[in-house]
């Protein structure tokens, strides 16, 4: 009979873990892979694919950010010595700013304004990962200010909410948003 309880409880002590990853609850969308964006999708892998600015090259819905990135002069820095961890808006995040917001922010004469923004969705000198974040509160330095991380139930960065977290890149940590985190005014 001892026998059969400590093999139940062997076995419990293996299954709970895959169990919890499946969880719909509070505990399991805390939980996140690592992996890498490719054309879209994610895919679960333990290596980097490339730097910042080619794994979101390579996810396809990341054009506006990189086209922000290259009017603000910033991609050289996305691509160069890290680690840095970048909360990344979508194009549909961008699409969600008030209309002739992105074309006005690309206007050469907006390259500072714009620059500040982005460098609101980086924080440098670390690999910050979903799971350092959960169940925690807390406020962040970015290039350009703090922004408040809520880990308590998924991740928030401000109001948005990281859709995928720990996408590996060569030089960081990318987590993808779904809004373009501004500045305060």
């Amino acid at each position: 009979m001892r026998m059969l309880v400590a093999a139940a409880a062997a076995a419990l002590v293996i299954a709970l873990p895959a169990a919890a990853e499946n969880c719909p609850g509070k505990a399991g969308r805390a939980q996140v892979t690592q992996g890498y964006l490719t054309k879209g999708e994610y895919k679960k892998d333990s290596h980097a694919q490339g730097d910042i600015v080619e794994t979101a090259a390579a996810a396809g819905s990341f054009n506006t950010l990189l086209a922000a990135a290259e009017a603000a002069g910033l991609v050289d820095a996305l691509k160069g010595d890290g680690p840095l961890t970048v909360f990344a808006p979508t194009d549909a995040a961008f699409a969600a700013l008030p209309a002739g917001t992105v074309e006005a922010l690309l206007k050469p004469e907006n390259k500072h304004k714009l620059a500040d923004i982005l460098k609101l969705h980086v924080i440098a000198g670390k690999k910050v990962k979903a799971a350092d974040l959960a169940g925690k509160t807390l406020s962040a330095k970015t290039l350009n200010g703090a922004v408040f991380i809520d880990g308590t139930d998924g991740v928030k960065v401000n109001d948005a909410t990281v859709i995928t977290a720990d996408v590996k890149a060569s030089i960081g940590i990318v987590h993808v948003i779904d809004k373009v985190l501004l500045p305060a005014s």
